[in-house]
């Protein structure tokens, strides 16, 4: 793939966004740390002391600033090349937490680290294109699908399950757990980002999507999401060591991200067969 100077400001924002969003855990985990000291109470038992903790607001605008950066980089470069720069988030907590934490990675994480990264290309260089969206009532159809109505439940049910029955038991000595509801809500969040997302752009190209309930109920599904993800990642920092929580945590949402993408996209080419069939045939 040729360097132009789009690609180049997206490979640039790429990178720019997988430093300050692995520095973005770092950062929370200080403030996690700080604010545990001073109120007694820590995030990873239900403390909420962390929201008055300046260093993890510091943390939290990190994240934002990387994860806008993101969304502007596939703007400019294509996702083939954007998406697997993601995984060098991994890399930056993974060496940070080394260095400000003293939270050694040792060399089974480096290897995994490694094999994240490579899968990652791997999944994302094989992805399939996606179909042009000119409203965010196509995308509404394809959420409203029984397929995908189905994979909607069951995370509902997993979380509930994680929620009440596995987090009081051995979410403080499983991993997994925590991050397990981060993952499971972060692949709803991915998709109703992406129906916002498209929601937004075709309304400052003027065609208003903003008088639909759908972007609304979009909208909501986000902020529900984003905050469930926020309490469970801190309790899952708090608890563990950045350098084991950012991988596992990477790659369990990215997983489950591919899961519920290719449900919405069987789910579309069933729904538009005649578009899938003219873009196959101008790819040949």
């Amino acid at each position: 793939m040729g360097f132009s100077e789009d690609n180049l400001k997206g490979f640039i924002l790429a990178l720019s966004s997988s430093a300050f969003i692995g520095a973005s855990f770092i950062i929370k985990k200080k403030g996690l740390r700080r604010a545990a000291a001073v109120s007694g109470v820590r995030a990873g038992v239900g403390g909420f002391s962390y929201l008055l903790e300046p260093l993890w607001w510091l943390g939290m605008f990190t994240m934002i600033v990387g994860e806008v950066a993101n969304f502007i980089a596939y703007a400019f470069a294509p996702a083939v090349l954007v998406t697997p720069l993601g995984a060098l988030s991994i890399i930056v907590s993974a060496v940070l937490a080394q260095f400000i934490l003293n939270e050694k990675l040792h060399k089974l994480g480096i290897l995994g680290c490694i094999m994240c990264i490579a899968g990652s290309i791997i999944i994302v260089i094989h992805a399939p294109q996606e179909h042009p969206i000119t409203s965010v009532q196509e995308i509404w159809n394809m959420a409203t699908q029984p397929a995908f109505l189905l994979y909607v439940a069951s995370v509902i049910v997993l979380v509930f399950i994680l929620v009440f029955h596995f987090s009081p038991q051995c979410g403080h000595s499983n991993v997994l757990v925590f991050t397990g509801i981060c993952s499971l809500m972060g692949s709803l969040s991915v998709m109703s980002v992406k129906a916002v997302g498209m929601a937004l752009k075709l309304t400052f190209e003027g065609n208003n999507q903003l008088i639909y309930p759908e972007t609304w109920l979009f909208m909501f599904v986000v902020a529900t999401c984003v905050i469930t993800q926020m309490n469970y990642l801190n309790k899952a920092l708090d608890t563990f060591n950045t350098a084991v929580v950012s991988p596992i945590y990477y790659v369990m949402f990215t997983s489950l991200t591919i899961l519920a993408s290719v449900i919405m996209f069987k789910v579309a080419m069933h729904l538009y067969p005649q578009l899938y069939l003219l873009d196959s045939a101008a790819g040949m």
